[in-house]
């Protein structure tokens, strides 16, 4: 009985999973974290977002029109830039700025390098820095859950702790993780992260070597700094949880390879809690991750498997 064989190019390995169903899934898994910030922050949580959700889609279509490029709003992936981009902002920022951190996200940072898949950095993580460095008042202010009083976040208190000035806490463990706390808008609540987290494992979206390692680096090292408390207090502060698994996960900008994954969580860890200590401001994700993602050429040439047989070019 004869056999009628397909013969076709690699890749031979398929499956039913699109650009616009990856961006959708982790929309969904960012969710809780919104609910969670309209809780702890009020309407405008969801106001700053849907700001700049609809600023960096337009951005994308207007750029592609100019251009007489393809439309590429229906991928989500601007949806997406929005989102996170919101959530690393403060509920206080005027929107002015949240647009103008837009425009760098999608323009600069992504469609100026070829569109999505050429970016060289995450668009929101640099835009957050280029904002920060631009508008460093707005920037660092925030404002106490439930309340319009301004104060300080839990990593300037972890601060002067490390510094070994007489300071009184104003947290504990359980306001960390349900994100009773000053931060930006979605970054407070881990335990709506860790839900979104959970989600993507779920969908098998994203692995967990990044986060992982990310986040235990994290612990392990400021717990040897100032005990198991120290260490606990510090992976739930700040934007750790949010920058670990949405930001260092993207799928564009962080390693390939799982021994690239760990090497890039663990360096993301260094350079965060590196500026957590030494640097003039307090949270280092951001910066961390944008400097890994500048190295990640790097890190898959190294981590790369040579086919048997085969050699670099």
């Amino acid at each position: 009985m004869a056999l009628n064989l397909l013969v076709s190019p690699a890749p031979h390995i398929r499956d039913n999973s699109t650009t616009s169903r990856i961006m959708l899934d982790v929309i969904i898994a960012l969710i809780p974290a919104l609910a969670a910030a309209i809780w702890i922050f009020g309407i405008r949580a969801a106001l700053v977002t849907c700001i700049c959700v609809v600023s960096c889609v337009f951005f994308e279509w207007a750029f592609n029109k100019i251009l007489k490029r393809k439309n590429t709003i229906f991928d989500f992936s601007a949806v997406l830039t929005g989102v996170i981009l919101a959530f690393n902002l403060p509920v206080t920022i005027p929107f002015w700025q949240a647009i103008f951190g837009c425009f760098v996200a999608v323009i600069f940072v992504k469609q100026l390098f070829g569109g999505l898949g050429k970016n060289f950095a995450n668009p929101a993580v640099t835009a957050r820095i280029v904002m920060f460095l631009a508008f460093p008042v707005t920037m660092t202010t925030w404002v106490l859950p439930f309340d319009t009083v301004t104060g300080a976040t839990p990593l300037s208190e972890l601060l002067y702790v490390f510094k070994g000035e007489p300071y009184s806490l104003s947290f504990n463990t359980w306001n960390l993780f349900l994100g009773v706390h000053g931060g930006c808008i979605g970054e407070t609540s881990e335990l709506a992260l860790l839900t979104g987290f959970i989600y993507l494992l779920i969908r098998r979206v994203i692995s967990p070597l990044i986060p992982l390692a990310f986040i235990g680096t994290v612990f392990i090292l400021t717990a040897l700094a100032g005990g198991i408390e120290f260490g606990i207090f510090h992976i739930l502060s700040g934007g750790l949880f949010l920058g670990a698994i949405f930001c260092a996960t993207d799928y564009v900008t962080s390693a390939q390879t799982n021994t690239g994954k760990v090497i890039f969580g663990i360096g993301c860890a260094l350079i965060t809690v590196l500026i957590r200590f030494y640097g003039n401001y307090p949270e280092g994700v951001s910066f961390a991750i944008l400097f890994m993602n500048m190295l990640v050429p790097f890190i898959n040439r190294l981590t790369y498997k040579k086919a048997l047989g085969g050699k670099y070019k």
